[in-house]
């Protein structure tokens, strides 16, 4: 066995510590995905859809193939993660000030879905990975020479090759999605002034922390310069039809509606109502301050502001389901169920309202109410079966009918959507020996376990 100086043990030291964040970085990026927090509003939802929409038919996906996943973080910005799903962080919706802006935002991170990014991202970090190896090798070779100082420079300039090469891919992917995203934007027919704006808001920041904004300095960074995506951009946005488009109205509106109401869900009481002082009567005011009364237990105050809205759009779901909401959560069941089913009719069975419904409907404590709330959850559950509230609640409904397998069932569901796989598993097999054999429930509990072993095996490689 060879003795090595401290200066090749450190070398190997080193080398052991870059094999592993290199084999960090080839991990999926939907890991990125996890452990944020998932909001879920109907409203939202369907202001999301409608937003990236015509981007998605004029990108050749169609309309509906592309979903939009809303994430509690202050961070601006928005990412893809596998498939065809876009997450938006809450940050980038508060910091806009148009739809237009959004829907920009929204077009760039389909151009990486249609470019096949995520696909491809082991392709720039295998090219790391190879160049990084290479260097090791090389600087084993050396080290076992007895030349450390030499293995030493060789390894760091691996690493530092290595690491210029996947950024080099990151900043082409980006330039590639800008490029698609401004086509998009264009065959919908939207401007790309709000593109560019966002684009202006980063440069913004950029500036504010310091960043130079020197062509020299973006060898190091994963994205180009903001200065230089606006450069590129605007020479296509300035002579594209579109660009003296302006933002649709009704979204415009619809946009501000929702930026308000997550103001009044994600910020405190005190910073809603300094936004939206108690004089401003318009809409976004008295749906942020509902919101911000609500979370701070002023329920007579935030029923007050819902009626106002309700007064101005007696048929908005919205509102309905808002105040639904506010009586459910402060006791008064019974009278949060007209609001509720209203809401829900209006939106035929939206899923998160109707599993509202559902929950109101369970909290009655009223056996006549439970074959209603079977049939909204069941229809809440055959548009949207990640979720798992409503799972939970249909347990509950089971359970209570006397009907322990599909219990048992539901409860597998909810299990494996929040990553519980074990319980799920157990849950799943119970169900399967008590229901009949062959029905589609008892399909489902086979199909149950297969995914939570599927799950239990991806946690024990991990491990």
């Amino acid at each position: 066995m060879p003795k090595f100086a401290p200066a090749s043990a450190r070398l190997f030291t080193r080398l052991l510590a870059l094999l592993a964040a290199m084999a960090m970085v080839t991990q999926p990026l939907a890991a990125q995905a996890q452990g944020l927090n998932v909001l879920r509003d109907a409203e939202t939802e369907a202001l999301l859809q409608d937003m990236i929409d015509p981007l998605a038919e004029a990108a050749g996906l169609g309309e509906g193939a592309v979903d939009v996943v809303l994430l509690s973080d202050t961070t601006i910005n928005a990412f893809v993660a596998g498939g065809q799903r876009v997450y938006i962080y809450s940050g980038l919706l508060l910091e806009a000030e148009d739809a237009g802006e959004v829907q920009g935002v929204l077009a760039h991170e389909l151009g990486h879905i249609t470019g096949g990014h995520i696909n491809r991202y082991s392709e720039g970090a295998g090219n790391a990975t190879r160049i990084t190896l290479l260097s090791a090798l090389l600087a084993a070779a050396a080290a076992f020479a007895g030349g450390g100082d030499a293995a030493m420079g060789i390894l760091a300039a691996g690493q530092q090759a290595a690491l210029g090469s996947f950024l080099a891919f990151s900043r082409t992917q980006e330039a590639s999605a800008d490029a698609a995203g401004a086509r998009y934007l264009s065959e919908a027919g939207i401007s790309g002034r709000g593109s560019l704006r966002f684009f202006e808001r980063l440069e913004n920041m950029e500036f504010r922390r310091g960043i130079s904004q020197n062509n020299d300095r973006e060898y190091g960074r994963t994205h180009p310069l903001s200065g230089n995506r606006i450069a590129r951009l605007q020479e296509d946005y300035i002579v594209d039809p579109a660009w003296d488009t302006p933002t649709d109205p009704d979204l415009q509106e619809r946009f501000e509606r929702v930026q308000a109401k997550l103001y009044g869900y994600l910020a405190p009481p005190e910073r809603v109502l300094t936004a939206y002082p108690t004089d401003r009567t318009d809409v976004p005011s008295r749906y942020a301050r509902a919101y911000a009364y609500h979370r701070d237990a002023l329920m007579e105050q935030s029923l007050a502001e819902v009626d106002a809205l309700l007064a101005l759009e007696p048929q908005n779901p919205y509102f309905l389901e808002l105040k639904g909401q506010v009586l459910l959560e402060s006791g008064r069941v019974n009278e949060a169920l007209p609001p509720l089913r209203e809401a829900t009719r209006l939106t035929q069975s939206t899923p998160l309202i109707a599993s509202m419904l559902g929950h109101a409907l369970l909290a009655t404590d009223d056996r006549a109410n439970l074959p209603e709330a079977e049939r909204v959850l069941r229809a809440a559950l055959g548009r949207d079966r990640e979720n798992p509230f409503a799972w939970y609640q249909l347990g509950a409904v089971y359970q209570l009918l006397g009907d322990t397998p599909r219990a048992r069932l539901a409860s597998a569901e909810q299990q494996i959507l929040s990553g519980n796989p074990q319980g799920a598993l157990m849950n799943a097999s119970a169900a399967e020996q008590a229901l009949p054999v062959g029905s589609p429930d008892w399909i489902r509990a086979q199909d149950v376990q297969l995914q939570a072993r599927a799950q239990l095996e991806r946690m024990a490689e991990r491990n």
